[in-house]
């Protein structure tokens, strides 16, 4: 899923993988796994950003609570796998959802539909940051792949790399980037 606003046609253009009655089946399914993984993971809970999330569940292990086991994380990624969802850690979540798609799936349909790129084509010229499991499909296909300094808690378990790791942990590692690419501007 994709929102991109149009200022010209003062118009909230949303793009979703799955269709609206696909959608709300699969929340009927999100839904009972936020009661059953907390009653059955002691620690775990539903993600505070959970009411803005369309089309997926994100159960936090670190964020909000203390942060929870890698036993009991993959308890969590267990319950998702064992109802038929895709299971990905963040580096504070475990975000899980029905359905075949991921960030770079998501993200070719954006540059083709709104931005009439071929990412193919112009994947040399972007730069991506990203922090855990779940970002290895962009890490694995951006060169410019750049993982914030938490991403090495994974090393070793990530089916992808980024090419670059910064110094700064979380929105330290994001800042470091960002100066980074301004300098390099100038």
């Amino acid at each position: 899923m994709f929102f991109r606003y149009d200022h010209e046609a003062r118009r909230m253009h949303r793009r979703y993988w799955k269709t609206a009655d696909r959608r709300a089946a699969d929340r009927v399914k999100l839904d009972r796994l936020a009661r059953e993984i907390p009653a059955v993971v002691p620690g775990a809970a539903v993600a505070a950003d959970q009411p803005y999330r369309e089309e997926d569940l994100a159960i936090d292990f670190a964020e909000d609570v203390p942060r929870l086991s890698d036993e009991d994380i993959a308890r969590i990624v267990a319950m998702f796998e064992a109802a038929g969802a895709v299971a990905k850690v963040s580096s504070i979540h475990v975000n899980g959802w029905f359905g075949d798609f991921d960030k770079l799936s998501m993200t070719r349909r954006a540059m083709a539909e709104f931005f009439d790129r071929d990412i193919d084509a112009v994947r040399d010229d972007i730069v991506f940051a990203g922090d855990s499991p779940n970002d290895a499909p962009m890490f694995g296909f951006f060169p410019n792949a750049v993982g914030v300094a938490n991403v090495r808690d994974f090393a070793g378990r990530l089916p992808a790399e980024p090419t670059w790791i910064t110094q700064g942990r979380g929105a330290a590692g994001f800042q470091e980037l960002a100066e980074a690419l301004l300098a390099a501007r100038e």
